[in-house]
């Protein structure tokens, strides 16, 4: 039986050099894989940072992906989360045509809804912050639409696996890797 393709949330421990984004993103691209969502930022140790990637396949594609990713010297580990009890959120800007009242107030009452913020307003248009799971930012998109969307940006999807233990820990604390 053919298995069919998923979505997998890989979270990956880099040290924090230059070109660290490059080189995995290069290799990366260079055997056909493509990332849906990639974000990069510190952890709490400033010498990592942290990668989160979000690639669709199969359980064969994941695995070279995830053994291509730990030939890279940089890379201290690589844990594909998608099986364990994690939380993700994306973070979004978008502008919209708001022009002042009803129009205006719709669009307020809407994001006070979807538990956004507006950050900035001009003469007849609004941005909106909100942040949330992929299914939140979507549903938010949709009902923007009908306003008229001028420009939106979408950070990378980020993931943290619940409970005491980070992404290569079980909830007890426990490594999940061979030494």
């Amino acid at each position: 039986m053919a298995q069919t393709n998923m979505r997998h949330v890989l979270s990956a421990l880099v040290q924090n050099v230059p070109g660290v984004l490059a080189q995995i993103s290069g290799m990366l691209a260079s055997r056909g894989y493509n990332i849906e969502s990639l974000a990069v930022g510190e952890t709490e140790n400033p010498k990592l940072s942290r990668m989160t990637f979000v690639v669709i396949g199969d359980d064969r594609v994941l695995e070279q992906v995830r053994k291509q990713l730990e030939k890279i010297v940089t890379v201290v580990r690589v844990d594909d989360i998608s099986a364990r009890d994690y939380v993700e959120r994306d973070l979004m800007l978008i502008k919209v045509q708001a022009p002042a009242g009803g129009k205006r107030s719709e669009v307020h009452e809407l994001t006070q809804i979807f538990r956004g913020r507006i950050v900035d307003v001009s003469g007849d248009q609004v941005m909106i912050e909100i942040s949330g799971k992929e299914s939140k930012i979507d549903a938010f998109i949709d009902v923007m639409r009908p306003f008229g969307i001028i420009e939106l940006v979408r950070s990378g999807r980020i993931a943290m696996v619940r409970g005491r233990g980070y992404a290569g820990q079980d909830n007890s604390g426990q490594d999940t890797h061979a030494a």
